[in-house]
């Protein structure tokens, strides 16, 4: 009878077992490895109280958009996940809400653990709005972001200088779903 060691019953070890098949002598392999999968570790949702909101604003351009990237970086003293898209949208100096909030890509998107001092980003997409009529934008200049972080209620509005719609129904926000950079 075979006596398997403690560690090979909690499936560290492999065995291997030769067996001879029939009398043609040809000798088979079979490797057995028994493992317990640990469940995979879940972490806390980040929230907007232990996330510093930024933008790099090393922009991009392309076809009458500015590419940026937003950042989250985790200050909680722990690992967080996020997963989804941001909330966006031009705001004035008075904190209102200038124009339609963003929109979001079609990019898929996953959960993202975010490690503590870790940052993950998602891409903003900034329209230039002088390609709208001026009747239907109303062109002001955005004193900066009201940002989200996905599934969150509570916002902080990141300054950063802008041309927005003041009227909404023109969308000239697009954001894409949080990745690790």
């Amino acid at each position: 009878m075979l006596q398997l060691s403690h560690r090979a019953r909690f499936g560290t070890a492999a065995i291997v077992i030769a067996a001879v098949l029939g009398a043609s002598g040809t000798a088979l392999a079979v490797s057995v490895t028994r493992s317990h999968s640990q469940p995979a570790t879940t972490y806390p949702a980040c929230t907007a109280s232990t996330l510093v909101n930024w933008i790099d604003t090393a922009g991009n351009g392309a076809a009458g958009s500015l590419y940026y990237q937003l950042k989250f970086t985790n200050l909680s003293g722990h690992t967080c996940t996020m997963n989804g898209y941001p909330g966006v949208s031009g705001v004035n100096l008075s904190g209102a809400q200038l124009g339609s909030a963003a929109s979001r890509s079609t990019t898929s998107h996953h959960s993202v653990n975010v490690t503590n001092n870790g940052t993950v980003s998602a891409q903003l997409r900034i329209v230039n709005v002088g390609n709208y009529t001026p009747s239907s934008c109303h062109m002001t200049m955005a004193a900066g972001l009201r940002v989200y972080a996905p599934n969150q209620t509570l916002s902080k509005i990141i300054p950063f200088p802008f041309s927005a719609c003041s009227r909404s129904g023109n969308l000239y926000l697009s954001v894409g779903p949080v990745t690790k950079p």
